[in-house]
């Protein structure tokens, strides 16, 4: 699967759509939408369930220097205002500063990052690796690991600095419950 067939299955699901149109209206430095909701569109489609069937929220990441929570908590409330009529679970976080809260939230290091593509580095499976964002001439990418494993429906860990094998456990479970087609790749 190529970057243009992965577009074309993904944006299939109108709130991603609408989360890539809203994001440049934001004027937010690097903002993408990323994870599960770009690769369990495709698996929906791939597999023939609803379109939503079993996305649990989306995500969209952006870099601002500006690492208060006041800034980061004014851009959730703007972003929740301008789509809460999607009825989607929509989470946006800066990554400038992640590293502020996630040791002590998951007990794991997480050192700072230089820009929101960092921060789809560190994801936990690599077939979520993968960022989307509207360009005027169309979009761009970002998939460091490309998308074979997403069209065949492959979990593999991301043994990135972060990660812990029992949320990647946890997290294999709940989406083979949903996806039963899934191979699941263990932690090693």
């Amino acid at each position: 699967m190529g970057k243009d067939e992965f577009l074309a299955l993904a944006l299939q699901n109108p709130v991603n759509g609408a989360i890539l149109d809203e994001l440049p209206r934001l004027a937010l430095p690097d903002a993408w939408l990323v994870a599960g909701c770009l690769a369990q569109t495709v698996w929906n489609v791939l597999t023939g369930r609803a379109i939503d069937h079993g996305i649990s929220d989306y995500d969209a990441f952006y870099f601002d220097p500006d690492t208060s929570w006041e800034a980061e908590d004014a851009v959730i409330r703007t972003l929740h205002e301008r789509l809460g009529h999607l009825g989607a679970k929509i989470e946006i976080r800066n990554q400038a500063r992640v590293h502020l809260w996630y040791p002590g939230k998951h007990g794991l290091p997480y050192p700072p990052l230089t820009r929101a593509t960092d921060g789809i580095d560190r994801f936990l499976t690599q077939n979520t690796q993968i960022g989307v964002r509207r360009l005027d001439n169309g979009h761009e990418v970002y998939a460091p690991h490309g998308f074979d494993d997403v069209e065949r429906l492959i979990v593999r860990p991301n043994l990135a600095l972060n990660f812990s094998a029992a949320n990647y456990a946890a997290k294999a479970a709940r989406w083979k419950a949903l996806w039963p087609e899934l191979t699941l790749i263990a932690a090693e």
